[in-house]
């Protein structure tokens, strides 16, 4: 892992760890080619990214997001701000997402129970 998570990270993670949202399973700073994703759903592609409050370097989210989108991930980023102010807020938006997102075929095994 690339380095201790942020206070939001924390929060988030601990709302979506263990398949607490839909059955889904989330993990945790995620390889995916060069880069470490905050938050990923593998069996759905769906990648979650919680940006800092002196995030600005938007040329690289977006180069990032590109290559992300390229492979087949959706991609949802949020504030700092997002994460500690409206939570409830993020994890419906999430939720939305997920159970929107067209399943792999076949499911892998883990997913297979998860989803009957």
């Amino acid at each position: 892992m690339r380095r201790a998570m942020t206070e939001p990270e924390t929060r988030l993670w601990l709302a979506l760890r263990g398949r607490r949202l839909d059955g889904v399973k989330f993990s945790r700073q995620v390889v995916a080619g060069p880069y470490i994703l905050d938050f990923c759903a593998r069996t759905l592609k769906l990648a979650i990214e919680v940006d800092g409050d002196t995030h600005a370097d938007q040329s690289r989210d977006d180069r990032r997001t590109a290559w992300l989108k390229a492979r087949g991930y959706r991609v949802m980023r949020f504030t700092n701000a997002d994460v500690m102010m409206n939570l409830d807020g993020v994890l419906q938006t999430i939720l939305s997402a997920v159970t929107t997102a067209p399943l792999p075929d076949p499911l892998p095994v883990g997913e297979r129970e998860a989803r009957a």
